[in-house]
């Protein structure tokens, strides 16, 4: 829910002081907070299929929940909580504007790589997904990761 918070509120930043304006520039050539109503997907693709987004963010959110109640509750898996956690953030917050504006506010934007222009929610799940990645390649063993399908949750605390 603070993630949630604190990317709403950092969007209705953007909308009370970039929107109808110039960008502002934190570091010209390289860095710019630029107002941006993005209609599609990542990279502004698949625009006006709103329905079929908030339907993929209800997946998401459902396998999400799945891998959390099959999670053992013991600290080594507390790292992947909180990637999971970071993907439900960003899938919510995202989802939040597209029900409430029909489209997403994007506001992050790196000018020096012409970068597309992004929000908070977009880093959470990014940094959610790169580090689930490295999470599996080089913290979890095949055994870790075997509980989600044969053993049954368990109730110690964390």
């Amino acid at each position: 829910m603070i993630l949630v918070g604190l990317d709403q509120w950092t969007k209705g930043l953007a909308v009370a002081h970039l929107k109808d304006r110039a960008p502002a520039v934190v570091w010209k050539g390289v860095f710019e907070f630029y107002y941006s109503e993005n209609r599609g997907a990542a990279f502004g693709m698949m625009q006006e299929k709103q329905l079929f987004f908030f339907l993929i963010a209800l997946l998401v959110l459902g396998a999400v929940a799945y891998l959390m109640w099959k999670m053992p509750v013991e600290r080594k898996y507390m790292p992947l909580a909180l990637c999971l956690m970071m993907v439900c953030a960003g899938a919510v917050g995202n989802m939040i504007d597209r029900v409430s504006q029909g489209y997403v506010v994007d506001f992050l934007y790196f000018k020096l790589i012409n970068f597309p222009i992004f929000n908070v929610a977009d880093c959470y799940v990014t940094i959610a997904a790169a580090s689930l990645v490295l999470l599996i390649m080089f913290h979890y063993k095949d055994e870790d990761l075997m509980c989600f399908s044969l053993k049954k949750r368990r109730s110690e605390p964390i």
